[in-house]
């Protein structure tokens, strides 16, 4: 596979990343002055890619929070940012921060969810609308989600919402009750929902996937989920960021019920040097209007000081995903 190696010129620093040639590198300079872009998602909305993804405080402002850019594009490689999402009077529940964002289009609107930040067992899912995809507004029902059983600490991050079999099912990740092993689970609502609290019931009093593997350790967290056929498709992170976190397969029939599809992580973090050497993680899927799918993630090589995302098109055969590499 031919490389180069990109030289990034920011601020008077200087920043060298191993990438493949034609690879979508993108990193938001704006919070702390060098790249800093996690949990990517994306959607195709009215002749353009939107690309939703998290951004850290300001470097002097530890008290902005934690916050949701927004970047466009128009071939999936080259983005421009071009808006954020941060906190709104009167919004209790997000005045710590928000990020982790996940979107679908539905009759001309963008649904936005994601999760509340820095609350700790407290943290849950949000919802908001937009019909231009960068303003977004409210729903009066926030936070719409959080679980409930003894098997989770009542905390739910990273949303990821899909139409399954005439149900719109919530994928969500939380944390046991030491807060130590992080785990997946799921709500649904009907498909007439207009996505507010009452609507949400909890599918199952326990936990759809959690940590079996050795490389997934303490961790699966970042679902987001593709039809195929007449299957889900799960594309979720294994193991804590920089862990080193990597990205797994799984699949189901009834949305609820999940079995892996491979063993060993299918993105796995890169090889020392390379970009992503720290981790491959929070994977998002992206299923384009002509059917096509690519699998948008983010990395690092320092272990977090900075953070890029990227994408590689997912190609199927029998049933399964893989990547041409």
């Amino acid at each position: 596979m031919k490389r180069k190696l990109v030289v990034i010129l920011l601020l008077g620093m200087t920043m060298m990343v191993q990438a493949q040639v034609g690879r979508m590198m993108y990193g938001d300079t704006s919070r702390i002055g060098i790249p800093h872009s996690k949990d990517p998602h994306v959607v195709n909305f009215k002749g353009r890619y939107l690309m939703y993804y998290s951004i850290p405080p300001f470097k002097n402002d530890p008290q902005s929070g934690w916050n949701i850019g927004i970047a466009e594009s128009h071939d999936l490689i080259n983005w421009t940012k071009v808006g954020e999402i941060t906190p709104v009077a009167g919004a209790e529940y997000e005045k710590k921060g928000l990020c982790a964002p996940g979107a679908l289009v539905r009759d001309g609107v963008v649904h936005l969810f994601y999760q509340t930040y820095g609350n700790r067992e407290k943290d849950a899912i949000c919802h908001a609308t937009s019909e231009d995809g960068i303003n977004f507004k409210r729903n009066p029902t926030n936070p719409i989600f959080h679980p409930t059983g003894d098997w989770n600490c009542g905390r739910a991050i990273d949303a990821e919402v899909c139409e399954f079999k005439g149900k719109y099912y919530l994928y969500f990740a939380s944390r046991d009750k030491d807060f130590k092993v992080q785990l997946q689970g799921v709500a649904v609502a009907p498909k007439n929902s207009s996505f507010n609290r009452e609507d949400w019931k909890q599918a199952c009093d326990a936990p759809i996937l959690y940590p079996e593997l050795g490389w997934e350790k303490d961790c699966i967290e970042g679902a987001s989920i593709v039809k195929k056929g007449k299957k889900l498709f799960m594309f979720y992170a294994g193991a804590y960021n920089n862990a080193p976190q990597q990205i797994g397969v799984a699949e189901s029939k009834d949305g609820i019920h999940w079995k892996r599809v491979f063993t060993e992580p299918f993105v796995a973090n890169g090889k020392p040097g390379e970009w992503n050497s720290s981790e491959s993680g929070h994977p998002h899927i992206f299923h384009d209007l002509d059917g096509r799918t690519y699998l948008f993630y983010q990395g690092n090589n320092d272990n977090g000081k900075t953070w890029y995302i990227t994408n590689e098109e997912v190609f199927w055969r029998k049933g399964k995903p893989y990547l041409k590499r």
